[in-house]
């Protein structure tokens, strides 16, 4: 099997990964934002939150749900939501326009008080989750349906959970971190032969 058949060609003449093209919410993600490398700290924590919130569920849920989690988090501005009370989890519950599970908002509320801890430690949350860049592509270890032609879990991926889960994280497993990984651009797992592989590849070159 080859990076080939899982590449698709749309009307427009680009070439993309086979998950990119339809419907138009995954084409628009595909190529101005996944993979793309961030070192914003609020656009990197509102990922590993959304990532949390997908859990079971499809990204495109979270996608098209993604204004209403802004706004109801304070744009993921964890020195914000690190103050969220027990009421305002209460009114979160309420809120329709997010995901309301109770697990999966504590967890959020968590972890910001947890990413002021590692600004206190790193300078930023950015400086600490690009110190878990890859030097080389890693072989996957999940073999599940969908690992080739990009995998689901990595070493590294294992190793940030675990990091974080240490350091009192909820809801970022492996699989959730390398999800994170592929699209914050610590990784490029755009296919070969995607237009936007060697877009990202000259912008991670250029850092």
């Amino acid at each position: 099997m080859s990076d080939k058949e899982h590449l698709h060609t749309a009307e427009d003449g680009i070439t993309r990964c086979w998950w990119g093209t339809d419907p138009v919410d995954y084409l628009h993600y595909h190529d101005t934002e996944w993979g793309y490398p961030v070192v914003d700290d609020y656009q990197l924590f509102e990922k590993i939150c959304l990532e949390g919130f997908q859990s079971g569920l499809s990204w495109l849920t979270i996608l098209r749900k993604r204004e209403n989690f802004r706004a109801a988090f304070c744009h993921f501005d964890f020195h914000k939501v690190a103050l969220f009370t027990e009421s305002d989890i209460e009114d979160l519950l309420q809120n329709e326009g997010i995901i309301r599970h109770r697990g999966k908002i504590e967890a959020t509320v968590n972890n910001a008080k947890r990413a002021l801890e590692i600004v206190e430690e790193f300078g930023s949350l950015s400086a600490y989750i690009w110190l878990w860049e890859p030097k080389e592509s890693e072989l996957h270890i999940g073999k599940g349906e969908y690992d080739y032609p990009v995998p689901s879990i990595t070493k590294t991926s294992q190793a940030l959970s675990k990091d974080l889960k240490k350091r009192g994280w909820k809801f970022f497993g492996p699989t959730t971190a390398y999800a994170f990984m592929q699209a914050m651009g610590l990784v490029n797992d755009h296919l070969e032969g995607c237009v936007y592989r060697e877009i990202i590849e000259e912008i991670k070159k250029s850092k």
